[in-house]
């Protein structure tokens, strides 16, 4: 089944900018679930290698909210570069996708 639902990846350094940023994909329709879930990264900064633990926000939403959903991520993250990683849904039950799809569509 050929879906048009997309998971975005981003992370970031507090639960507070999680949250601020879940509520806010859901609430504005961007979004139809966002899930925060605790990592540990380790990366190159600045010339060196850092290790920290981050909260993974995966936001489920579908291509054609993906440029609404890039502007609001930046302007509310809290990095200078903040992850965005668009990652195809290529297959799923078509009572969840169709959930997703409603959930994303505007008022």
């Amino acid at each position: 089944m050929a879906t048009d639902a997309v998971l975005i990846v981003t992370s970031v350094g507090s639960a507070d900018d999680a949250d601020l940023i879940a509520n806010a994909m859901v609430f504005e329709r961007l979004a139809a679930c966002v899930q925060i879930f605790p990592v540990t990264s380790v990366y190159r900064w600045g010339g060196k290698v850092e290790r920290a633990g981050e909260l993974m926000v995966h936001i489920k939403t579908t291509t054609a909210r993906v440029p609404a959903v890039e502007k609001r991520l930046i302007a509310l993250h809290g990095y200078d570069l903040p992850e965005f990683i668009v990652l195809p849904i290529i297959a799923g039950s078509a009572a969840y996708l169709d959930w997703l799809e409603e959930g994303t569509r505007p008022d």
